[in-house]
């Protein structure tokens, strides 16, 4: 299986400017998650940018770099405008990595390009983890999934999916004692073909409610794998105390 990750990299930040060129224990947070990801089984790995500065750091360290249009309104859209540039065939697979995610196991990479590999029913993979606690169960922020029997995703929402329904009639103070949750992780495997159809379709009505993308290939009768991730994976950077504690991880690791 050959597959190719791509890597999105935008300057702009509403919390954090500039957050691809932050340091983090000595090297910016773009070249982190680009080690991260040469060290998964990709074939080629690309990253995609809308500005000069993140080029020019990012091809210092060696790595491809696509310049991309800054009016792209979703990381999706970026990717596909890559895959044509790059002349890719219909069913090559690209990974997209978030670009601030500098502690994402290789491991995970993999698997979600293997899980897409493996299902030619589906346009799309991506995975998830379990959901632990009430507070992660309600916070909006935690987008939540339920997938069929085959592993085919049926929703996502960033409402508590499924509603234990017994259970919170008698409580909303404890989380349920029965009952799988799951959390969905925003790392997706795609096909080259599925990118090219995405961009041509309008943001759906569920996507718009939700704030979600990948409810627009629900919505399109596409077809998404969700798996358990094989390794946790930690969250991005949003925050300043986000960076704070991943510098302090790889400063103590270092």
């Amino acid at each position: 299986m050959s597959f190719t990750v791509v890597i999105p990299a935008r300057y702009g930040s509403t919390r954090l400017p500039g957050k691809p060129l932050l340091d983090i224990a000595g090297k910016p947070m773009v070249q982190r998650v680009w080690e991260q990801a040469s060290r998964s089984a990709a074939s080629r790995l690309v990253i995609a940018t809308d500005d000069t500065r993140i080029r020019d750091v990012a091809q210092g360290f060696g790595a491809q770099v696509c310049m991309t249009s800054s009016e792209h309104p979703s990381g999706t859209d970026r990717l596909q405008q890559v895959a044509r540039e790059m002349g890719w065939d219909d069913e090559q697979i690209v990974v997209n990595v978030q670009g601030d995610e500098p502690l994402i196991p290789p491991a995970v990479i993999d698997q979600v390009a293997a899980n897409l590999a493996t299902r030619p029913q589906a346009g799309m993979a991506t995975l998830c983890e379990p959901l632990e606690t009430l507070e992660e169960l309600l916070n909006p922020n935690a987008v939540k999934v339920v997938a069929d029997r085959e592993g085919m995703a049926l929703y996502f929402s960033r409402a508590p999916i499924p509603w234990p329904r017994d259970a919170f009639a008698q409580s909303r103070e404890a989380m349920p004692s029965e009952g799988q949750w799951q959390r969905h992780i925003g790392i997706y495997a795609y096909r080259t073909r599925f990118l090219h159809q995405y961009v041509t379709w309008q943001p759906a009505p569920l996507e718009l409610l939700e704030s979600l993308e990948q409810l627009r290939a629900l919505y399109n009768g596409e077809r998404i794998h969700v798996a358990p991730a094989v390794q946790p994976v930690p969250g991005g950077v949003d925050t300043q105390q986000d960076l704070d504690a991943v510098c302090a991880s790889l400063g103590a690791a270092g």
